[in-house]
């Protein structure tokens, strides 16, 4: 079992490198399609869930919590992908969505910007002017987006297992190496890493039901699972919320204890 995260900059090479490390590996090749998967799953539209993943800050300072909503939908859809199968995943950040999982190899794709620009041009047909603001208006978009919600640039070499530079080598030869890293044990999945992935296929769950009923949504709550036990913390507005996310809880397939230490505060959501 292999999970592969691509991340890559617009026009940077790493779609193709995902389709045709699918392709080798005989895995499913993902992206879009976990949007897909939830706005099924949870009954939200694919426009708001794509919006939660592209706007840059200042819309998420607007409306946090719907956004933050909208986020843990898609990580969840990721999450149940990546729980039931082997997959190569590309686009919308999902080593930082997927979180501290051993056998997940984190790639990234890189390359100049001239390599960049003739992509553009020949896919979106736009002048060399347009091609460039277009690629750095999406890549500043991107880096303010991870910054904002992870803290982190995501260009820094310390978030990948390792990073692939397009200029210096074919997307074949990419692949082969990508290829070769899957079948390394340090990438090979264990008891605990397998258990990791469990914790948060389980958290993502109950967070999206606290989510989804209207008696808990305003709550800010943080989840956190360890073999089916969850423990809540956080704000919420009153006693009976408070109740009201215990039954939530309690009521999702997996969960087997509950500890409530959320209290009751003044910095609930909405």
């Amino acid at each position: 079992m292999a999970i592969i995260t691509i991340s890559r900059g617009t026009y940077s090479g790493g779609r193709a490198v995902a389709e045709a490390l699918g392709s080798k590996l005989k895995y499913p090749c993902i992206s879009k399609e976990i949007i897909l998967d939830a706005a099924e799953e949870f009954g939200v539209p694919e426009s708001k869930l794509t919006a939660a993943m592209e706007e840059p800050p200042k819309a998420w300072i607007e409306t946090p919590a719907k956004k933050i909503a909208h986020l843990n939908y898609v990580r969840y859809a990721l999450l149940k992908r990546a729980k039931a199968n082997d997959l190569v995943y590309h686009g919308y950040a999902g080593h930082l969505l997927l979180g501290n999982i051993s056998h997940v190899i984190c790639v990234r794709v890189i390359a100049d910007m001239e390599y960049r620009i003739k992509v553009a041009i020949e896919d979106k047909k736009l002048t060399r002017k347009e091609a460039i603001n277009f690629i750095k208006k999406l890549d500043k978009q991107g880096l303010n987006w991870t910054r904002f919600l992870y803290g982190v640039d995501w260009n820094d070499p310390a978030l990948y297992d390792i990073v692939i530079n397009l200029d210096r080598i074919s997307v074949e030869s990419a692949v082969d190496i990508i290829a070769q890293m899957a079948c390394m044990d340090e990438f090979k999945p264990d008891e605990n890493s397998i258990r990791a992935l469990d914790n948060q296929v389980l958290s993502s769950l109950v967070w999206a039901a606290l989510t989804k009923d209207k008696r808990t949504n305003s709550s800010n709550l943080q989840v956190v699972s360890d073999n089916g036990k969850v423990t809540i913390s956080g704000n919420t507005s009153s006693k009976k919320t408070l109740m009201a996310i215990d039954e939530v809880t309690r009521g999702v397939k997996g969960v087997t204890e509950v500890i409530n230490e959320a209290g009751i505060g003044t910095d609930w959501q909405w």
